[in-house]
């Protein structure tokens, strides 16, 4: 793609990096095929393409962003698929960042979209005062079919229909110490909305790595990791949450080493493993940001490293496995999580079409709820087609968005492999009643073979 920025423009690095990323762009349009926003709506606006010529056309005349071109930007996910489909190399995600970050400076929302936004950013990253919030959701609920005509307030709606009904309790952070000498020093991120809607997820990855004799260390300090506003467009407070969990696992590194900081939702992964762009520009943290993105994995990225004993139970349930976009198309992890289950004894199911988003993506089932219920419910069109027992996934987002529209338990991967390396069995899978043994067999042999 031909660009006409000037040098003056081209002096500020922001600037100069989406430069070189629209020059990649050959105008293929590929990426329209994989585009959930484009295949559900059939706008070219919507879809990658059409997103960079917005954003080209916005960077280049150095303007404020306009209410089209907003809209357009708001519509897309961040599901990344674009970039596993590009055959050109384009990093759409620092692109649309970018984007997002000029539209946050120049543009004024109308009154109820800011208003929702700065809840959402003021909200979700803080333990405390999401649980608080969670808590007074269930007084109004009753309001939902009512803020569900109002268009302005779908998203109020969209966030009461998504609170549970019950919080499980408060629990402190998992530290474990191997009783035999560690294989291995990793710390955990404990985050921000996993930590209140789900503690179960990072307890049954303490547990599971204490016997395969992995010690789990604290990281005092470290917290939200940033996406959540980072998505939004809030810049400073994205690179605000990334600095102080930094200095946390800094610490932490020069008090024994890290073998990894390992995350288990991944839309976190990928924005730690960005951690290194995000801060390329910090002279302080350039190369703290890059250190720690070095270290930063997917629980399943780091167990598929390890010499796996064989497991304490073979489960034999047939297994929907959806990867999370920021697994497979953000992290590129695509392989370990589907292996694992299948060492563990599960019968692996994929879904059609499982390049396409659930429509979670961070805040966007509740502010762009009308095509995140349609995502959604194509997405659980598919899973349910398989017949499976239940649905595993590495996203707490993916587990609340599938959740919401299934019958189907729906847990994280770790719990199922937590549980079939001699832990508990998850509360979500109490009414599941395991195979008979020569079905278990048979579920093995399927899923080695599939």
């Amino acid at each position: 793609m031909q660009t006409s920025f000037t040098l003056a423009q081209l002096a500020d690095p922001h600037v100069a990096e989406s430069e070189k990323i629209l020059r990649a762009c050959v105008h293929c349009g590929f990426c329209t095929a994989t585009c959930p926003t484009y295949v559900t709506l059939g706008n070219e606006l919507d879809s990658p393409r059409g997103r960079i010529y917005l954003i080209k056309d916005m960077l280049e005349a150095g303007r404020d962003a306009d209410a089209e071109t907003v809209t357009h930007i708001d519509r897309c996910l961040s599901c990344l698929s674009c970039m596993t489909t590009c055959p050109s190399g384009v990093h759409y995600m620092h692109l649309v960042d970018h984007a997002r970050a000029h539209i946050e400076k120049t543009y004024r929302r109308p009154l109820m979209n800011r208003a929702i936004r700065a809840l959402l950013a003021n909200v979700l990253p803080y333990p405390e005062r999401f649980r608080a919030a969670l808590g007074l959701a269930r007084f109004g609920r009753p309001l939902t079919p009512v803020l569900q005509r109002i268009p302005a307030l779908k998203p109020l709606a969209a966030m009461l229909a998504l609170a549970p009904a019950h919080l499980p309790e408060k629990k402190a952070r998992p530290v474990t110490t191997p009783k035999v000498a560690p294989r291995g020093r990793v710390a955990i991120l404990a985050g921000c909305a996993q930590s209140v809607l789900d503690p179960g997820i990072n307890e049954a990855t303490a547990r599971l790595l204490s016997r395969l004799g992995v010690e789990v260390v604290a990281a005092p300090g470290e917290g939200c990791c940033g996406a959540l506003v980072h998505h939004m467009g809030r810049e400073e407070e994205a690179l605000g949450f990334a600095r102080r969990n930094i200095d946390a696992w800094t610490q932490a590194i020069d008090k024994g080493g890290l073998d990894a900081i390992l995350i288990t939702a991944s839309g976190c992964g990928t924005t730690i493993k960005d951690y290194g762009f995000m801060l390329r520009l910090d002279p302080a943290y350039a190369e703290k940001a890059a250190r720690v993105s070095a270290l930063a994995k997917d629980i399943t990225e780091y167990l598929a490293t390890l010499d796996l004993p064989p497991p304490a139970t073979a489960p034999g349930i047939m297994v929907a496995y959806h990867s999370a976009c920021s697994m497979q198309h953000g992290q590129k992890i695509t392989r370990q999580p589907k292996e694992l289950l299948r060492k563990a004894g599960f019968v692996v199911k994929e879904p059609r079409e499982g390049h396409i988003c659930c429509g979670s993506a961070g805040t966007y089932n509740v502010l762009q709820p009308d095509i995140a219920r349609r995502l959604r419910d194509r997405k659980v069109k598919n899973i349910e087609a398989t017949e499976a027992a239940l649905v595993a996934t590495g996203n707490i987002g993916c587990m609340t968005q599938i959740g919401s529209g299934t019958g189907l338990p729906v847990v994280h991967t770790v719990e199922l492999l937590d549980w079939a390396w001699g832990g508990p069995k998850p509360a979500a899978l109490e009414d599941i009643r395991l195979p008979e043994p020569a079905a278990q067999e048979a579920g093995r042999s399927a899923s080695a073979v599939l």
